[in-house]
């Protein structure tokens, strides 16, 4: 059986400084620097503006966090998890990713999602009603922008003629499409549920990454769902590479309701107060390592293969953690 692959979002949304700053941006280069020793793959997290009442902190801007992070590292990938595409342009996103590729030896992996928080699209242009279908159509123009010269395309959101993007990499990103039932937040359209369109979008790009504000049943159930739905397209679910993120705390004590005790805080800080932390609890991994590392293995006996955990603190050493206590046992 093929050994489960960890990815880490470096902490551009949890400050150890009230508001982010100097302290913060060492911390985030020696996430990283701890990424590259322990071969964990670096990936960041998008939202354009922050949501007060929806998350504690804000967040900085991923594609240049990867730039930096590219300079750092040698050897693991750098990824977008995920992109929030409709608030972007389709032909400068495919320059921005062609220059991260150029600048990382072809380590960046392509993310993506068409978010969810209604402000963010309501002051780049559009509507949240319309990220489905400009999600796609962002995916389609970047595919042909990164491997074709003299590209021309006309859809619905986005049109141009005979644009060439150099230096283009020497082959395609591999694409990670996020989805899933997600808790819904107040005020915000997400339902508990995974949309057709959204298995459409998976299952053409062959990789998933399943969300972490739904329940774990939910993610399981997802997951069945998603394979049924790749053989009524007439695809082989085999070919599906399931992925899982989700957000963590770890600290070394072994009571688990001890370990939860702990974990309150930091959780609360980056979450903000809208949630109950039992529903916290719900969606995201909190506890003792034991309870942790258990609730992982019941994702990889459902199939998973590929995990992105992100610290609720800034604090380097939970990247070390997270390679000697959870990497460790599996």
């Amino acid at each position: 059986m093929a050994k489960l692959k960890f990815g880490a979002w470096i902490p551009t949304y949890a400050w150890s400084d009230k508001t982010g700053g100097a302290r913060n941006a060492r911390n985030i280069h020696e996430s990283i620097e701890k990424c590259e020793k322990h071969g964990i793959d670096v990936w960041v997290i998008d939202h354009l503006l922050s949501a007060p009442g929806l998350y504690g902190n804000a967040w900085l801007e991923p594609l240049s966090t990867l730039a930096y992070a590219a300079a750092i590292t040698s050897r693991v990938k750098i990824a977008t998890g995920i992109l929030v595409l409709p608030v972007r342009h389709p032909v400068v996103l495919a320059k921005e990713i062609s220059t991260l590729c150029h600048l990382s030896s072809n380590r960046y992996v392509f993310g993506v999602g068409p978010g969810w928080y209604t402000r963010e699209f309501e002051v780049t242009g559009s509507r949240i009603e319309e990220r489905g279908r400009r999600t796609d159509e962002i995916i389609e123009a970047v595919t042909l922008l990164l491997t074709k010269p003299n590209v021309t395309y006309s859809g619905r959101y986005y049109s141009f003629k005979d644009v060439t993007i150099d230096p283009r990499p020497a082959k395609m990103p591999q694409i990670w499409v996020s989805g899933g039932s997600r808790i819904p937040d107040p005020n915000e359209h997400d339902v508990p549920v995974i949309a057709k369109t959204v298995m459409d979008r998976i299952v053409k790009a062959g990789n998933w990454l399943s969300r972490c504000s739904g329940k774990q049943e939910w993610v399981k159930r997802d997951w069945l769902q998603l394979q049924d739905h790749a053989r009524r397209l007439g695809k082989d679910p085999r070919a599906l590479t399931f992925g899982h993120c989700n957000f963590i705390h770890l600290v070394e004590e072994r009571n688990h309701d001890k370990a939860v005790a702990r974990s309150k805080a930091p959780f609360l800080r980056a979450m903000g107060t809208h949630r109950s932390y039992e529903h916290l609890q719900e969606c995201y991994m909190v506890g003792s390592v034991d309870r942790i590392n258990a609730r992982i293995q019941d994702l990889v006996g459902a199939g998973l293969k590929y995990i992105v955990l992100g610290p609720v603190t800034d604090d380097p050493k939970q990247i070390d953690l997270l390679a000697k206590r959870v990497m460790s046992a599996f």
